[in-house]
């Protein structure tokens, strides 16, 4: 079992400033928030409701908006499956207290008429995402089960990430930190890319792997490290 620290310490939104988070020169490419919600996102790929709350408080200390928590969450159950993304929002109501209405504060609805526009909206961002490599990925779903591509493209790009309420050079970045805790060194390179592509610098990539070292056993190091090194020899 490998030991995890616990720290509490562009198309941006949200009119942050810019600055550096405490502790290491290679983090100071973030902002503190969104320093904060990269935690997060790391945490929430292991489900340790400890580290969670203390992560969740940090990020409200550090002035996280709460709709960029909750549109991480909602991530969340496309990149760390539905049973942690679940255990995160039962931690995240606890720190933030109940909803006092059931539609309240919940962003975009999900009506199934709209069927059309995620299919729109999701070959948009997914195409953002993986720049040259798009259409590669979809002879790839294809391969693999016809069903991929759309729920691919319109339940997870669509419905999903492409939602408004959290920018998504800002979401690629989380994902990097989930899906480097993950393990999946496939997917890291794919968005790795992927948040270059959505306008991180990669100041900003190798400030996120920094955030979430102390989060990582040696060997899910070492593969997050190869793999950044092999994103930044190619072509986007």
């Amino acid at each position: 079992m490998r030991e995890r620290g616990r720290e509490t310490g562009n198309m941006g939104e949200g009119g942050l400033p810019r600055g550096g988070a405490p502790g290491s020169d290679e983090r100071d490419a973030l902002d503190p928030a969104t320093t904060a919600l990269v935690r997060v996102a790391s945490a929430l790929a292991e489900g340790k409701t400890d580290v969670l709350r203390d992560r969740f408080v940090a990020a409200r200390a550090a002035t996280v908006p709460d709709r960029w928590v909750e549109e991480l969450l909602l991530q969340s159950l496309l990149v760390v499956g539905y049973p942690l993304a679940l255990v995160a929002f039962g931690v995240w109501r606890e720190v933030q207290g109940p909803r006092s209405g059931a539609g309240e504060g919940g962003g975009e609805e999900l009506a199934h008429e709209d069927w059309q526009s995620w299919a729109t909206r999701g070959s948009a961002v997914c195409a953002a995402v993986y720049g040259r490599a798009y259409h590669k990925l979809l002879l790839n779903l294809r391969a693999l089960h016809p069903a991929l591509e759309d729920l691919v493209l319109v339940d997870a790009y669509g419905k999903v990430i492409g939602r408004p309420g959290l920018d998504l050079k800002r979401r690629e970045l989380c994902t990097v930190a989930a899906v480097a805790v993950l393990g999946t060194a496939q997917q890291l390179h794919s968005h790795l890319r992927g948040s270059l592509n959505t306008g991180a610098t990669r100041a900003e990539v190798e400030a996120v792997l920094a955030v979430i070292d102390g989060d990582l056993d040696s060997e899910r190091r070492r593969s997050a490290h190869e793999q950044w090194d092999d994103v930044k020899g190619r072509r986007l």
